[in-house]
């Protein structure tokens, strides 16, 4: 074969490689485009979008008008780019799948009647406690948590509930190297003074955000574990202090360790514990 022929071939050849590694950028620009969305309150403009992840904005607008078509994103009058219903349909698959939500919203409507307080359902993601479903309570002052809101594991009743029963390696794995940030004057920000607080936690089956993620705002909560008794989801309850004070925490974390129990058999999983440790 000539040297001519040899590099044609080649290139031949190259080229579906060329064209593969091109589509996988624009689908993982793509999905960036709708995690930033799915975060974003409100929406965000394209010049916002192509800041935020350092794209050009001519690049921004051909992959916004692709997700468009297909009904991923749809545009406001204001200019900005919310999430659209079919990115919705797949997102919620996930929770279909597993029935969380359908075996949990009859229990969270018990919790909320039997405590007079918001019940919430979260489950763990990319390092975070994402709500996915909430019954409020009927009181004018009450948690309201936008669904798919996002919050820190380790200064919440669902973050922490969660890390709570996982051993201490995971807890850093999920936890990662950053220092632990402070959002309250009361937010844990030592990690073994957090791992002493989760390995409570673990004993007593259930954690407390004591106004560590907002002043004011007090919640227990108890982690839902899947089939190899790991935490994957967590319920919880959430109120002003004034309702909530030190001494109801331990009835209402009663409550929510035993609709955890409930929803954990119901899907099919085991409450066997892994709790997180403080390190020797």
């Amino acid at each position: 074969m000539s040297t001519r022929v040899a590099a044609n071939h080649r290139s031949q050849e190259a080229a579906p490689r060329r064209r593969a590694a091109g589509h996988a950028q624009a689908l993982a620009r793509g999905l960036g485009i709708l995690e930033f969305l799915a975060s974003t309150p409100g929406g965000a403009t394209l010049t916002a979008l192509a800041a935020a992840l350092a794209l050009p904005a001519p690049t921004v607008h051909r992959l916004l008008g692709a997700l468009e078509d297909a009904g991923y994103v749809q545009p406001g009058d204001d200019g900005r780019f919310r999430i659209g219903v079919r990115a919705y349909r797949v997102g919620s698959a996930f929770l279909e799948h597993r029935n969380l939500v359908a075996e949990a919203l009859p229990r969270l409507e018990r919790l909320m009647e039997a405590s007079g307080e918001t019940s919430n359902l979260a489950v763990i993601d990319n390092g975070a406690a994402v709500f996915v479903a909430q019954v409020p309570c009927r009181e004018l002052m009450r948690m309201n948590a936008r669904l798919g809101a996002r919050a820190p594991l380790h200064a919440s009743g669902v973050g922490k509930a969660m890390l709570a029963a996982v051993d201490v390696a995971e807890v850093d794995r999920w936890l990662g190297p950053e220092p632990l940030a402070a959002y309250t004057g009361h937010t844990v920000t030592s990690r073994s003074a957090l791992l002493e607080e989760l390995a409570l936690a673990a004993d007593r089956g259930y954690a407390i955000d004591d106004e560590e993620h907002a002043l004011g705002l007090r919640c227990v909560a108890a982690a839902i574990r899947d089939e190899a008794g790991r935490p994957w989801a967590a319920v919880s309850l959430a109120g002003p202090t004034s309702r909530l004070p030190p001494a109801r925490l331990a009835e209402l974390g009663t409550r929510v360790r035993d609709a955890a129990s409930d929803i954990t058999a119901a899907l099919g999983g085991t409450s066997a514990r892994r709790p997180a440790r403080r390190r020797r």
